[in-house]
C-alpha cells in the first residue's frame, strides 16, 4: 500500500520535472531541501486529512476496531509497542493515522505512528503520510515526541519492522521482539510509559507465498530488506469482483488491543542489565494482553505467542 503510492508520488514528480513545469518540480526541491528535518521534529499533520471520508470506509472495509483496556493519563508520555506488522500495518494506521477513536478513548492524547525513514526521501508521499500523523522512526524523532514536558505525546512504534512482514502468514503468532531493545532504552531515557499493542487479525488479511526461514525466496527478501530498508513480502488476496486472487485485503476484522502502561522511571544512562529487565517485563506484559484476550478474537485455546 505504502509502495504503491510512494510509486505514484515519485512517478508525478519526474512527470513534473520533464514536462513543461519543470520549475515547479524545482521549487519543490528546494522546498524539499528547506523541509528535510520535519519528519524526525513532530512532522506536519492536518486534521482535516485525517478525518477524511474515505478512511471512514476502509475501517469499516475490516472493521477496525480500537480497544480500550486501561486509562492513560495524559500528564504522562507513552511508547505503545504495536505488534504484529502484518503486512499491511493496517491496525496502526486506521487507529492512529484516521478518524477520532484514539483521540475519543483517550484523550488529551496525541499519537504519532513511526514509520521507516526511507519514505520521507519521496517527493509529495511525505507530505501525505506527515499529514496523517506519520513520523520518522529514527531515534531524533522518538526523542522529539518523548521530549514533551508536559506530557500527552505517545509514540506508535511497530516493534517487529520490516523483517516482521516476511513472517505475516494467516494464523502466524511469530513476533521479532528478543533482539529488539532499542524501544525499551529509548523509554527508560526519557522517562516515557511502556504500552504493549496487540492487532488480532492483522495476519489474516493477505497470504503470502510460503518463505520459511532458509529457504531461498526467505534469503533473498533479507537480502533486499537489509539493502532497501524495507521488506518485499510475496502476497495476494482478493479481487474487486471475486474472491479468487487479487491484490485487495481480505476483509478479516482486526481488533487493536492497547494494554495497560508500564511505568518506567527516567534513566538517562541506563546499563544493559536494566534495559534487559524492562525488555522482560514488556514480554510478559506483552504474553498478558494475548492470553486475556485472544479467546474474544478466534486463537484458539492451545495457541501461544512465539519470541524470535
Amino acid at each position: 500500500f505504502l509502495s504503491f503510492t510512494a510509486e505514484f508520488c515519485c512517478g508525478f514528480f519526474v512527470i513534473l520535472i520533464l514536462g513543461n513545469f519543470w520549475f515547479l518540480g524545482v521549487l519543490y526541491l528546494l522546498w524539499l531541501y528547506h523541509d528535510w528535518d520535519t519528519p524526525c521534529a513532530g512532522g506536519r499533520r492536518f486534521q482535516c486529512v485525517r478525518n477524511w471520508t474515505m478512511w471512514k470506509y476502509f475501517r469499516e472495509y475490516f472493521p477496525i476496531k480500537l480497544i480500550k483496556t486501561s486509562e492513560l493519563s495524559p500528564k504522562h508520555n507513552y511508547l505503545l509497542g504495536f505488534h504484529p506488522h502484518g503486512v499491511l500495518v493496517a491496525g496502526a494506521f486506521g487507529n492512529f493515522c484516521t478518524g477520532p477513536n484514539f483521540k475519543t478513548l483517550f484523550p488529551g492524547i496525541t499519537p504519532y505512528l513511526h514509520i521507516t525513514p526511507i519514505w520521507f526521501g519521496c517527493p509529495f508521499f511525505r507530505e501525505y503520510v506527515m499529514s496523517a500523523g506519520m513520523v520518522s522512526a529514527s531515534k531524533e524523532s522518538v526523542s522529539y515526541v518523548l521530549n514533551n514536558d508536559g506530557g500527552g505525546h505517545a509514540s506508535i512504534i511497530v516493534i517487529g519492522g520490516a523483517e516482521e512482514s516476511l513472517n505475516a502468514h494467516p494464523g502466524s503468532l511469530t513476533l521479532n521482539i528478543l533482539k529488539r531493545k532499542g524501544f525499551i532504552k529509548m523509554a527508560l531515557k526519557h522517562g516515557a510509559h511502556l504500552v504493549p499493542v496487540f492487532s488480532f487479525g492483522e495476519n489474516e488479511l493477505f497470504k503470502q507465498v510460503a518463505n520459511p526461514r532458509g529457504s531461498r525466496l526467505r534469503n533473498i527478501q533479507e537480502k533486499l530488506q537489509k539493502i532497501m530498508g524495507f521488506a518485499l513480502p510475496l502476497f495476494h488476496a482478493r479481487g474487486v469482483f471475486q474472491y479468487t486472487f487479487g491484490l485487495i485485503p481480505y476483509r478479516q476484522p482486526i481488533h487493536t488491543v492497547v494494554g495497560s502502561p508500564i511505568p518506567v522511571k527516567q534513566n538517562l544512562n541506563p546499563t544493559n542489565e536494566e534495559i534487559d529487565q524492562l525488555h522482560e517485563l514488556y514480554l510478559q506484559k506483552l504474553n498478558k494482553l494475548f492470553e486475556e484476550h485472544k479467546r474474544n478474537y478466534g486463537i484458539p485455546e492451545q495457541r501461544s505467542l512465539i519470541f524470535e
